[in-house]
């Protein structure tokens, strides 16, 4: 997988929220936070999987309300976040962290109600075959998200440390039907890119963002849209 090495690294794991979830990144995690909530509803008492959790930025929020939840990553300093996180959010004896690999889940079939996985998709370079082990372990529902190409995303892509693998709907849709999902809803967002507003000031990022959204409420809005997130159903 892309950048495996790259995020196993105990620097990047120390300062991967601060990079990306300071200044106008905290914009990001508040969108980001919403989606998953907005497509899982109610979790209390439900059987969750995160994978590539990370440090935990999901987890923890989905523990707090109440979820079983299980995070899944394949870099142990990452999880070491997520734990500190989970100790100081109270909810460390409500959630468990896990090293392992995605491509090859530790579970038995229909294990979990739901299964996720955020900024993660972009990293696949075998996405089939990722999505078809969260759709084997999963009874009900599948949630992830994808970088949409083409998109402002392309034009920073380069940047990146491992590169950054693009989908259309089209795409999605393939994997989809090839795993045995159905697709329940979809949100495409982000007509900038999420590095631009990173560099910013929470009051300056504010600002672009409402033209953002603005953009993104227009007919086009869809087409241009750098980030898409996937609501299916277990078939």
């Amino acid at each position: 997988m892309k950048g495996q090495e790259w995020y196993q690294a105990t620097e990047v794991a120390e300062e991967y929220e601060e990079k990306r979830f300071s200044r106008g990144g905290r914009l990001i995690d508040r969108r980001e936070k919403q989606a998953v909530l907005d497509a899982l509803g109610p979790v209390d008492e439900k059987n969750v999987l995160e994978i590539a959790c990370g440090t935990g930025r999901f987890t923890v929020m989905l523990a707090e309300r109440g979820a079983n939840i299980v995070g899944l990553d394949i870099s142990g300093p990452m999880l070491q976040q997520g734990r500190r996180k989970a100790r100081n959010a109270g909810v460390a004896d409500h959630l468990e962290f896990m090293r392992g690999d995605a491509g090859r889940l530790p579970f038995p079939d229909d294990h979990f109600d739901v299964v996720l996985a955020m900024r993660f998709f972009h990293l696949a370079d075998t996405p089939a075959t990722f999505l078809s082990e969260m759709r084997r372990v999963a009874k009900e529902q599948v949630f992830f998200d994808t970088f949409a190409g083409p998109s402002t995303r392309s034009l920073y892509n380069w940047l990146l440390p491992m590169g950054s693998r693009l989908y259309s709907p089209d795409d999605v849709e393939k994997l989809l039907d090839e795993t045995g999902l159905t697709l329940v809803g979809a949100e495409h967002d982000w007509v900038l890119p999420y590095g631009f507003y990173r560099k910013m000031p929470d009051s300056v990022a504010s600002r672009f963002r409402d033209i953002d959204t603005t953009l993104g409420e227009t007919p086009v809005g869809d087409s241009l849209a750098s980030v898409s997130y996937w609501n299916a159903a277990v078939e």
